[in-house]
């Protein structure tokens, strides 16, 4: 015990030593803290109080405020203890007393499942940004910590915990450039995880750097000494191994085996300046050889967390490539801790006046506000770390979360169906925009509706969230069979009068012939030609003579093959050939012939594989034969109607028929048409491509 207390003292020394004048508050928070905790134990045995005293070190080494470190201290006795935020607040000011309720909050909630667990957690954890950063921060801490002593824990928990620390915290981490903090949760992640794979790169790295060590201080170092002390620039140069998991993605990522990682270890060049970065570039490249490809500038292109520093992989003595990456001093402290070295470094840790880093903070924030799919949650989390969303306004102030590309519109049918079906216009932060403007980060999106508007086909080339398309595709499709309903009705009418029937004898006499349960069934049927008049007049002709007159499908008979008539055959399926069309017969056991088109790809398969079993036909049949036909064209309201009335005009009947729309608002149909012959077949398909935004009409083999 005395060794433990020994080395506790010494911890909170150093944490002092880094905040001149502020001793007594960091004294004082200790030991509030060690006095609530008590005699509490850590699962591993140690003292309770190691733990916050460690998180609070870290913080430290991060150079985060005295605010912060003093929140890393308490971050733990609102949950564990008896402290309460009234008190914490009273000793230690309110911005602390948040920190360590906004820390305690994420633990508080129950979860079903342990994904829900992943997605809610981290949804917690941002919310809690949006009073104070520092509370990210601490929690990374606190959960560095406890990775660090996760061994002690049952094998279920430890995994549950690494996979919630490689999936939601390291990638914290990353986007708030904490790359130290990053790197050991991955690494600490990638043991309990890969605890196979991890042996395997640690001890690949561990023998290996030995050599690169000796390498880069033999023949790499001196030689960029040299020729840097030549142009007068003063530079710390120094390097470091690219951490296990990281390496272990880089085999995978590049399916390359570990033995082809050329850059276990980095080499560093910091200087003063900017233009120095870029001279000591070009004396880099001028020394050695640069690989083309592997040059990264990320000075004039930062990454989003902040980084910057120019990347350069080179070939260097042996025909060894090695990286280097040169940055001024500033960019060093930043890419090591990231959001807490700019405020450390730039702006004398005023956390008020971070405008640039919070600029993003509330993107993420807002981005993650509303979301009730845990597993979207994390999926998009994996894909960007939910930058695939925006955030905007209610003119009353109530946030709105959208997907990122939404427009007013798809923000009318977030608020209320009627809204957006009667969406007349949009004002966004005050101004009139188009209905397909793109929304952005805190934009004030206010609806203006009117009666006389209705939902355009148009719409659906812009919006983006499914409940838009779908309640638009819905006013649509019910439009679209109104009028499908009053052609029906006229076309309905027009049969009648021609038949001098009354109505309910003409519904009478085709009930038997055609399954509807409504009578407006039949209309629509009608009216979207999926029911030609033709066909409904033979379905219910009374007279013998005219019942043998419906459409006849020829399914079989006889072929003539190379000069012997009168042999059995059936249609292949997979082509539909009609007359006129080139056949093939192929000899199929027991069913006798096969017919084939001679474009068919499994004709073709036949002839090349068995050519002995297809034969040259002569098929001369009468009748109406099925074929398929398929068309794209631009999806409009009345298209699908247009295109049926062209084919029944055409004398043909429609069998089958599927249609789909793609998101570029494309309409992909496929019928199952009844043709006489090839020519016929020609004709109906000209037809249809004169129907407006039909793009291609053609035969449609399997």
């Amino acid at each position: 015990m005395a060794t433990t207390e020994a080395k506790l003292t010494e911890i909170l020394k150093e944490i002092v030593k880094n905040y001149p004048g502020e001793e007594d508050r960091i004294i004082k928070a200790y030991e509030y803290m060690a006095s609530k905790h008590g005699n509490q134990k850590r699962i591993s045995g140690e003292p309770y109080v190691v733990h916050p005293l460690l998180v609070a070190q870290k913080l430290a080494n991060l150079n985060m405020d005295i605010v912060t470190v003093v929140g890393g201290f308490l971050h733990d006795v609102l949950e564990d203890t008896d402290a309460t935020y009234e008190e914490i607040a009273k000793l230690f000011g309110k911005d602390v007393a948040d920190i360590v309720e906004g820390v305690t909050k994420i633990g508080k909630i129950k979860f079903k499942n342990i994904k829900e667990a992943q997605a809610e957690n981290f949804r917690k954890l941002i919310l809690a940004t949006a009073k104070d950063i520092r509370v990210v921060i601490v929690k990374l801490a606190d959960r560095l910590h406890n990775m660090k002593t996760l061994g002690y824990l049952r094998w279920e928990k430890r995994i549950r915990i690494a996979e919630e620390t490689l999936e939601i915290y390291a990638p914290i981490a990353h986007r708030l450039g904490i790359w130290e903090i990053k790197r050991e949760l991955e690494d600490l992640s990638f043991k309990y995880l890969y605890p196979k794979e991890y042996e395997k790169v640690r001890n690949f790295v561990s023998q290996s750097l030995e050599n690169l060590e000796e390498y880069l201080k033999k023949f790499v170092i001196p030689k960029v000494k040299e020729e840097l002390s030549k142009a007068n620039i003063k530079a710390d140069i120094s390097y470091r191994p690219k951490h296990l998991y990281s390496t272990w993605q880089k085999t995978i990522r590049k399916g390359i085996s570990l033995e082809e990682v050329h850059d276990l270890l980095g080499v560093r060049i910091v200087v003063n300046s900017i233009g120095e970065c870029y001279t000591v570039l070009g004396i880099i490249h001028n020394i050695f050889k640069p690989v083309p490809g592997k040059f990264k500038d990320y000075i004039s292109l930062p990454k989003s967390n902040l980084y910057q520093s120019l990347h350069t992989t080179v070939v260097a003595h042996k025909g060894r490539m090695v990286e280097f990456q040169i940055r001024t001093e500033e960019m060093h402290l930043r890419a090591e801790k990231g959001i807490a070295a700019h405020w450390a470094y730039k702006e004398g840790k005023d956390f008020s006046r971070s405008s640039e880093i919070f600029s993003w903070l509330r993107d993420l924030v807002d981005n993650i506000k509303g979301s009730k799919n845990p597993s979207e949650l994390l999926d998009n989390l994996k894909r960007d770390l939910f930058s695939e969303e925006v955030f905007v306004f209610t003119p009353h102030g109530d946030l709105v979360v959208l997907p990122r590309g939404a427009t007013p519109v798809d923000f009318a049918y977030h608020i209320h169906t009627e809204i957006g079906n009667h969406c007349a216009g949009a004002k966004v932060n005050g101004r009139i925009v188009p209905l397909n403007y793109r929304l952005r980060n805190g934009d004030q999106v206010e609806i203006i509706t009117s009666v006389a508007k209705n939902p355009s086909p148009d719409w659906l080339k812009f919006v983006v969230t499914s409940r838009a398309k779908t309640r638009i595709k819905q006013y649509l499709k019910q439009l679209e069979k109104e009028r499908y309903l009053s052609e029906g009705r006229r076309i309905f009418e027009k049969i009648r009068e021609s038949l001098n029937l009354s109505y309910e004898e003409l519904i009478n006499r085709i009930r038997p012939n055609v399954n509807f349960k409504k009578e407006d069934d039949l209309f629509i049927a009608l009216g979207s030609g999926r029911l030609s008049p033709n066909k409904l007049i033979s379905l219910i002709s009374s007279r013998k003579k005219e019942k043998t007159e419906k459409i006849k499908i020829e399914g079989g008979g006889k072929v003539s093959v190379e000069g012997l008539s009168g042999i059995m055959y059936e249609i292949g399926r997979c082509c539909n050939p009609v007359p006129g069309d080139e056949i093939y017969g192929v000899i199929t056991r027991g069913k006798g012939m096969t017919l084939h088109e001679k474009n068919c790809s499994n004709l073709r398969y036949v002839m090349e594989n068995f050519p002995e079993k297809v034969l040259k036909a002569d098929w001369k049949p009468q009748g109406k034969f099925k074929t398929r036909i398929r068309v794209k064209a631009k999806d409009r309201i009345g298209i699908l109607s247009e295109i049926t009335k062209h084919i029944a005009d055409g004398g043909s009947n429609i069998w089958e028929s599927f249609t789909k729309t793609t998101r570029e608002g494309l309409a992909i149909m496929d019928f199952t048409v009844d043709v006489t012959d090839k020519k016929h077949l020609e004709k109906l398909i000209k037809s249809i491509e004169t129907v407006e935004g039909v793009e291609n009409c053609s035969r449609l083999y399997i």
